[in-house]
């Protein structure tokens, strides 16, 4: 069981580093603070179809009905913190101010990946 919850934490770490770092788009990072935008959402909905590929990977494809729930889950709650950054985080990177809202909205997103492998056990 501890293996299973190691990778499938390993496997969020990478789709939250591939998603957010290297996949999203000047679009998106725009639009995030815009409630509702579409493509604000398809930036969440990317992260939540990934989070189902890898809870599928790690638990099989006989939990897909729980894995689409959590993947709903982790895709709205990601959409929330990300218009939260968005709209109150300082923009500029060269302050403490930016650095200290960067680093809690990432911690935010991987207790989010917490919770979704507590929910698992």
């Amino acid at each position: 069981m501890i293996t299973s919850i190691l990778l499938l934490l390993a496997l969020l770490q990478l789709k939250h580093w591939y998603i957010d770092f290297v996949n999203q788009t000047n679009v998106e990072i725009a639009s995030k603070g815009i409630y509702g935008d579409s493509d604000g959402l398809n930036h969440s909905i990317k992260h939540g179809i990934g989070t189902m590929l890898c809870i599928i990977l790690v638990t099989g494809i006989d939990h897909i009905a729980f894995a689409s729930i959590l993947a709903f889950l982790d895709s709205m709650i990601h959409y929330h913190i990300d218009w939260i950054k968005s709209n109150y985080g300082h923009k500029d990177m060269t302050q403490k101010s930016f650095w200290f809202d960067l680093g809690l909205d990432q911690m935010m997103h991987q207790m989010t990946y917490i919770l979704i492998a507590y929910l698992i056990i």
